[in-house]
């Protein structure tokens, strides 16, 4: 049986997964594993000489099979989906960072913008110095 995915197996989602699947998953599984689940009947049809009843043991099993590689094939999807590429963290990350460069140069020009009033007052207070000296 294997890891190998069958022909009639359903392909990834290629959009992402949402809580109806999942539901829509586990009402599959369980409704598959409900005739597997009375173990007397199961274990006289299985000794039953009638083909038919064998056949019937083997569809409910494959059917609850069927239904739990659906369900694995979700949780799949979502840690697909739960762990980005390489490419999108590299892309989250410059993200952050030019967030941040953002922050530095507006922080930046503020202090400049402080620094020049600085300036402009010491300018003014030593004109008004210069001339008071130039009276005396």
């Amino acid at each position: 049986m294997g890891d190998r995915q069958d022909p009639g197996d359903p392909p990834l989602p290629s959009s992402p997964p949402s809580s109806d699947d999942m539901v829509a998953c586990v009402m599959a599984l369980e409704a598959a594993l409900l005739p597997c689940l009375p173990a007397r009947e199961l274990q006289a049809i299985d000794r039953s000489p009638h083909p038919s009843h064998q056949i019937d043991v083997e569809r409910h099993a494959r059917d609850f099979m069927e239904a739990a590689k659906k369900l694995q094939l979700y949780f799949i999807s979502l840690l697909r989906e739960s762990q980005p590429s390489k490419a999108e963290m590299l892309r989250k990350d410059i993200a952050v960072m030019e967030e941040e460069l953002k922050r530095k140069k507006e922080l930046i020009k503020k202090q400049e913008n402080l620094i020049q009033g600085w300036r402009n007052e010491l300018k003014d207070q030593l004109d008004k110095h210069v001339t008071e000296l130039d009276r005396v």
